[in-house]
């Protein structure tokens, strides 16, 4: 097989699975289903909150923090699917990512009120945010498992890990933007 037939193969693949994942939606993961509702709301409420409780004079400082921990999440989290590490068994969207709720509103939201709350109160977000990254790994996670929306094939290591990783580098990230600013 060259490498045109290969890419071709794959493709078809990715049909076929697109359409599985689909059926599996229509089937498992619709409207009628509760674990949809939970879905959305963890997508829904965590912006509701943020609109209210965000410092508007700060609100460049924390959107740039927060729309690096989204992507950084969301690549985390592809990356995760995709060496079958985890899943997201239930998604408000079949063409949508399944971490959708988490990574683009929770996660996100959380380390924008928690830069926030860092900043006003001067405290130390290295810190604040390595402790963020243990209590999502060994509490958040394990009761989405517990209410079956996320599922965990590997060792809760990697999941912290990959935590770890996305709050060091979304700071580390928003902090040589931050000195970029002032030269």
């Amino acid at each position: 097989m060259n490498q045109q037939e290969h890419f071709d193969h794959l493709h078809k693949i990715r049909r076929e699975l697109e359409a599985s994942y689909l059926d599996y939606w229509k089937q498992f993961s619709n409207l009628d289903s509760w674990q949809f509702w939970v879905v959305l709301a963890m997508f829904l409420l965590p912006l509701v909150v943020l609109y209210f409780k965000i410092d508007r004079s700060k609100i460049f400082l924390l959107g740039f923090l927060g729309y690096s921990i989204h992507v950084l999440a969301a690549y985390t989290d592809a990356l995760g699917i995709r060496k079958s590490w985890w899943d997201y068994p239930y998604v408000i969207f079949p063409q949508l990512p399944g971490s959708l709720g988490i990574d683009a509103s929770v996660i996100p939201v959380y380390f924008i009120l928690l830069y926030q709350w860092c900043l006003n109160k001067k405290k130390n977000y290295w810190l604040y945010g390595t402790l963020s990254a243990f209590a999502f790994t060994f509490i958040i996670k394990p009761l989405l498992i517990w209410i079956n929306v996320f599922e965990l094939y590997t060792n809760y290591f990697v999941l912290l890990l990959s935590y770890l990783f996305v709050v060091y580098a979304a700071k580390l990230i928003t902090d040589i933007f931050i000195h970029m600013s002032k030269k």
